[in-house]
């Protein structure tokens, strides 16, 4: 299930959105602590994060898929969003160095064919930075966020899907701790909710972020070798040396 653009952008406007992207940035930012001169892109709806980004990378980009819509972003420059096929980037391949999934996997309907899409778009030994519904939390649960539409998913089937799609996992993160309670007295214990949340390794966070490295030497079904036809001559008689002398005489 896809949500509106409107409504993405709506939640992040209301405390309970601020608070999550506080906290998922923290997250994001402890993985990609160094972006100088690379090129992003963001899929999904990546904007909220990528102004963690914009003023230090050579570029950023933000892709939205059709069935969502599109936002202009940044509202005070030039536009760095288009509205495309999210399994049809317009791109060139290797044109990025790093690609940042946010509210993408959990919508699509084909999360295999959009991580192909942005293997193929990704440089060599480019890096990709999935933000995911945790299953076991209580994010996934409530449709009042973002996060409680889609597909969520465990660990291990994030895990299976990035390897079958050419990725290979190389960090993990977490944040969301703090239960979705839109009401400002709880929200004001959320530092506290994610700093126990993080320190016992609690199995409930809302959301996992995870990070993967392309294989550009990936592998490659065999096959099979046709036989080759070598054709098969049938015996012939040949007239032997004797037989001839008979008939000269």
């Amino acid at each position: 299930m896809t949500i509106d653009v409107v409504d993405l952008r709506d939640f992040y406007s209301q405390r309970l959105g601020v608070v999550a992207r506080r906290f998922v940035s923290r997250g994001i930012r402890s993985r990609w602590a160094e972006t100088a001169g690379q090129r992003l892109l963001g899929v999904g709806y990546a904007t909220p994060y990528l102004g963690l980004f914009r003023e230090e990378a050579e570029r950023c980009l933000a892709f939205m898929p059709a069935p969502q819509g599109v936002v202009k972003w940044p509202s005070t420059r030039p536009a760095l969003t288009a509205l495309v096929d999210e399994h049809e980037f317009p791109l060139a391949d290797s044109a990025v160095d790093r690609v940042l999934l946010v509210h993408a996997l959990e919508m699509t309907q084909d999360a295999p064919a959009l991580l192909r899409e942005a293997w193929r778009v990704l440089a060599s030994g480019g890096r990709l930075l999935a933000v995911v519904p945790n299953r076991r939390g209580l994010w996934a649960r409530m449709d009042h966020t973002p996060f409680g539409h889609g597909r969520p998913y465990s660990r291990s089937q994030i895990t299976n899907l990035l390897r079958d799609t050419w990725f290979t996992p190389t960090g993990w993160a977490e944040a969301l701790y703090v239960p979705p309670i839109a009401r400002g007295w709880f929200l004001r214990s959320a530092v506290a909710w994610e700093r126990t949340g993080a320190t016992i390794s609690a199995p409930f966070a809302g959301v996992h972020i995870v990070e993967a490295t392309k294989q550009v030497y990936r592998a490659i079904p065999a096959r099979r070798e046709k036989s080759r036809l070598v054709p098969r001559f049938e015996p012939a008689l040949a007239p032997s040396s004797g037989g001839a002398a008979r008939n000269s005489n």
